[in-house]
């Protein structure tokens, strides 16, 4: 009954203007009522979806959701994911919502139009797709993202994740990672496992290969966060020990002004806090011991009459050292013996040197930098701009305060007879966290101790010889440290990450 008006209100979309306006409000209103013409009438709305007339595509892409029902609702969340392509901006506005008003209805269904899009559509609906997961997921009530919608997520983000960019695998980290059901330790197993696999730790480390690099760093980045007491980081830390530090030097990135060494460093310092049992631990110790001592140099050769018989002094380079040392630090505590056992008598001696050399220019430039912190009056503060530089250079002098001391503190440790490594200090680009009782996973490397009573760091002050500083350097990038994707990969999808295969072009409703 009817069926011929309806046929008439289909044909509409054919009409004029106000025909076609009719007909996106009433062929949206009757389509439950007519099954046997229901892919006419989805058909008809897709063209007034693609009509000249701003208002009538508004209006057609308004009413989408009322055709989402039993099997259609699949095929209308892959149209709507399609239309998510519109450059106006209200109509992608009523695509999101739209969006969001079918998973309201059926998630998976919804789900599945998305995915289906981002594995086979063109590259601009598979950028928004994913950004409208990880903007819109979190957004949605428990009672729509079930355990069961959760996992399917997990499923079809594993297929999209074997082909992707360094910013794609972002995006999807941070919608698995918000993902309820993945925030328990099994959970962030799982998201450590997928990285891992990303990362491709099987593979040959080219360190000429910035595409090779920045993946690691990428993958690396993204697995940090995740690593606790119980989720350890020793695939990583073994990786970066056997194969990363020993090319330190030959590193390169696409990524223009980034000191790529210090940033390896940073993350390795970050993830030797949670390495569990590591299998080639005197090994890789070694490695990370021998890099150490790159960076801590021996005190200059003094001529005959008491001064340097170099030119220059040697520079310390704080901010490799800090990260080294606080790497070291954390891996000798599972083998305390290393340093006296393993080591012969000569080498100690060394070590113990280069370790005394570095504590007394720390001591001078503490005390340099806690005077340069003091408070400037007068002149200095005049001008806006001299007042925001001050502030700039005193910001980068506090991270540099902080590098020091905790440079310091280490030393005290390694100077213990046996060497000690109870103490712990915040890395200076880290915020310090106060203990919380109901912070489940509390930060091993937040906590602080008092330093030994009796430290040996050093010579006593001896007023026969004024002591010259060796010249220091800080990173410039002080305090910036940040675990987001850094200008990405040059080119398109596929650079580095594997190339996508040809897809489908056009409207594939």
């Amino acid at each position: 009954q009817h069926k011929d008006a309806y046929q008439a209100i289909l044909d509409g979309v054919k009409g004029g203007a106000k025909e076609k306006r009719l007909a996106a409000q009433f062929i949206p209103k009757f389509f439950k009522h007519f099954p046997e013409l229901a892919d006419s009438a989805i058909n008809a709305q897709l063209d007034l979806c693609e009509d000249e007339d701003v208002s009538i595509r508004r209006q057609a892409i308004k009413e989408l959701p009322q055709f989402a029902t039993g099997d259609n609702l699949p095929r209308v969340a892959d149209i709507l994911t399609q239309l998510l392509q519109s450059d106006d901006s209200a109509e992608f506005n009523l695509v999101n919502n739209a969006l969001l008003s079918t998973f309201k209805m059926d998630a998976k269904g919804t789900l599945g139009g998305l995915f289906s899009q981002i594995l086979q559509g063109e590259d601009i609906v598979r950028e928004r797709a994913i950004k409208f997961l990880s903007t819109k997921l979190k957004t949605l009530p428990e009672e729509v993202m079930t355990k069961e919608v959760e996992e399917f997520i997990l499923t079809e983000s594993k297929k999209v994740l074997e082909d992707v960019t360094g910013e794609e695998f972002v995006l999807f980290m941070k919608i698995l990672s918000g993902l309820k059901s993945l925030q328990t330790v099994s959970g962030r197993q799982q998201l450590v496992e997928l990285v891992a696999e990303q990362a491709d730790l099987e593979q040959t480390f080219n360190p000429s290969d910035p595409d090779c690099v920045d993946r690691l760093l990428q993958c690396t980045r993204q697995a940090v966060p995740l690593f606790s007491k119980n989720v350890h980081s020793t695939k990583f830390v073994t990786y970066f020990c056997e194969h990363v530090l020993p090319n330190l030097s030959s590193l390169t990135t696409p990524v223009e002004g980034l000191d790529i060494q210090l940033e390896v460093l940073k993350l390795l310092a970050e993830m030797s806090s949670f390495c569990g049992d590591m299998e080639k631990l005197e090994s890789n110790l070694k490695k990370l011991f021998d890099k150490l001592l790159e960076y801590m140099p021996l005190p200059p050769e003094e001529a005959e009459n008491g001064e340097n018989a170099g030119n220059e002094e040697p520079k310390l380079q704080f901010s490799y050292v800090e990260c080294l040392l606080y790497s070291f630090h954390q891996l000798g505590r599972k083998l305390p013996d290393f340093l006296t056992a393993k080591l012969n008598a000569e080498k100690l001696k060394d070590f113990k040197i280069r370790l005394q050399y570095f504590a007394r220019g720390l001591q001078v430039y503490i005390r340099q930098l806690r005077l340069a912190l003091q408070g400037k009056t007068g002149e200095a503060l005049k001008t806006e701009e001299a007042i925001v530089f001050l502030l700039l250079q005193n910001k980068i002098k506090v991270v540099a305060l902080k590098i020091t001391n905790n440079i310091n503190v280490l030393i005290k440790d390694l100077f213990h007879i046996p060497p000690s490594y109870k103490s712990t200090v915040t890395l200076s680009w880290k915020p310090v966290q106060k203990a919380d009782v109901s912070q489940k996973r509390a930060s091993e490397d937040t906590t602080s101790s008092s330093p030994p009573k009796k430290a040996s760091a050093g010579p006593k002050r001896d007023a026969r010889q004024i002591y010259n500083p060796p010249s220091g350097k800080y990173s410039s990038n002080l305090g910036s440290f940040s675990y987001e994707q850094r200008g990405g990969f040059r080119g398109g999808r596929g650079r580095g990450w594997g190339g996508r295969g040809s897809r489908s072009r056009g409207r594939i409703y």
